[in-house]
């Protein structure tokens, strides 16, 4: 991505960009439900529907990354073109951006950006806001480039939690890490990978702004413990992202997604582990 844009972009940044006319920019709203029962948005933005079609709908597993091939052709019918300026935003402040962050990265697109604070902290600041914006009539030139090891399958990360290497860092609450409360998802059990070890969401945004870099990174460095390298998890690999963020913001470059995240692990035959973590 170019100097003057970093992973992470603020309000007024966007602002200025969008009333400068800028001609590469294309915001998204990235929202998930519950979050996005909202007609209005940043103007000009168009709707990246990760609860649809930037999923799979032929796997029983929740917000699954879509072949290459569609995930090219849906971009660029929202006129994302391969030299685009994506800055993507959700209604929740920092829930869901960064899902739709790590999926452009993991088709090859670095130019994106998550909006900290999201549409809340937009509003804060006072800026208007529009209905969403419609589709484009020209599609964009878009051009997927899968990097293979953006995401990991189950059998992968079975095998990735016996390396004293790999961090396996969990964003689900900590109640539901340990067991203590229940999945929210019908027919998983409560628990954790073993050897995963704890790093909720909440603990890396406070009032839908993510933390200070130096805070960001002493918590990723504290969950991480040595490891060189991260695997990400949550419920459907969609907040996962937002501990992705936080560890690429720390420095950190080898980093990858359990997509199936705990959606699949959680399911009655994969190993499971109650209470916190050893």
């Amino acid at each position: 991505m170019e100097a003057e844009v970093s992973a992470v972009v603020t309000a007024r940044w966007l602002h200025e960009q969008l009333g400068a006319g800028r001609d590469d920019l294309v915001v998204l709203d990235a929202s998930i439900d519950p979050y996005r029962r909202h007609a209005d948005g940043i103007p000009g933005a168009r709707t990246f529907d990760i609860d649809g079609e930037f999923s799979r709908a032929d796997v029983p597993v929740p917000h699954t990354m879509i072949e290459p091939d569609l995930f090219q052709a849906r971009v660029r019918r929202l006129g994302v073109d391969a030299d685009s300026l994506v800055v993507v935003y959700d209604a929740a402040g920092i829930y869901s951006s960064p899902r739709a962050w790590w999926m452009f990265r993991a088709m090859g697109h670095d130019r994106v950006a998550v909006l900290d604070g999201g549409l809340p902290g937009w509003i804060s600041r006072g800026f208007p806001v529009a209905a969403l914006g419609e589709v484009p009539g020209a599609e964009g030139d878009f051009v997927a480039r899968p990097e293979p090891s953006a995401f990991v399958d189950q059998e992968q990360v079975l095998a990735l939690l016996a390396d004293p290497g790999v961090a396996v860092l969990d964003a689900r609450s900590r109640d539901r890490f340990e067991g203590a409360a229940p999945e929210p998802r019908p027919g998983l059990r409560g628990g954790h990978m073993p050897g995963a070890r704890s790093l909720p969401l909440t603990d890396l945004v406070v009032d839908g702004h993510l933390r200070g870099p130096a805070e960001l990174a002493a918590l990723v460095a504290r969950a991480r413990a040595g490891a060189d390298r991260i695997v990400t998890t949550c419920g459907s690999g969609v907040t996962a992202c937002g501990i992705a963020l936080a560890a690429h913001l720390s420095g950190v470059s080898d980093i990858t997604v359990y997509d199936g995240s705990w959606s699949e692990w959680g399911r009655p035959d994969g190993p499971a582990v109650v209470g916190p973590a050893s």
